[in-house]
């Protein structure tokens, strides 16, 4: 039997977007948007939890509160759950490294029903 061991923890920050139409522009309406990281640490090593909350501040406070499509990134990309999953795992990917942590499972949620998930294998 092969056990894996990770460690699980679940933020939020609020934040507004339109999402684009072939059509226009969608209104724009505010989130409080859910991300549950999943993480392995290397080797084994114990992770304090304030040290990966802290991380998950620091990423998401230059946008907490803001309007999604005016960041840059966003300028050229449809602002929906499925596009802010995969940048905020990119994000998150390089700020968990200092840790010695590694994000293997992000999901975001726009609402309680609505979420969308990326697993991160080798």
């Amino acid at each position: 039997m092969s056990l894996t061991y990770s460690y699980k923890i679940r933020s939020f920050f609020n934040a507004s977007h339109a999402v684009r139409w072939e059509k226009g522009v969608g209104k724009q309406h505010t989130h409080t948007w859910e991300v549950i990281c999943e993480l392995n640490s290397s080797a084994g090593k114990t992770v304090v939890f304030k040290k990966i909350e802290d991380v998950l501040h620091d990423v998401f406070q230059p946008f907490s509160g803001k309007f999604l499509n005016d960041l840059p990134y966003f300028q050229e990309i449809n602002p929906t759950v499925e596009n802010v999953t995969v940048w905020l795992s990119q994000l998150l990917t390089s700020a968990f490294q200092p840790l010695g942590v590694r994000l293997i499972r992000i999901e975001v949620g726009e609402s309680p029903t609505r979420s969308y998930c990326i697993k991160i294998s080798d």
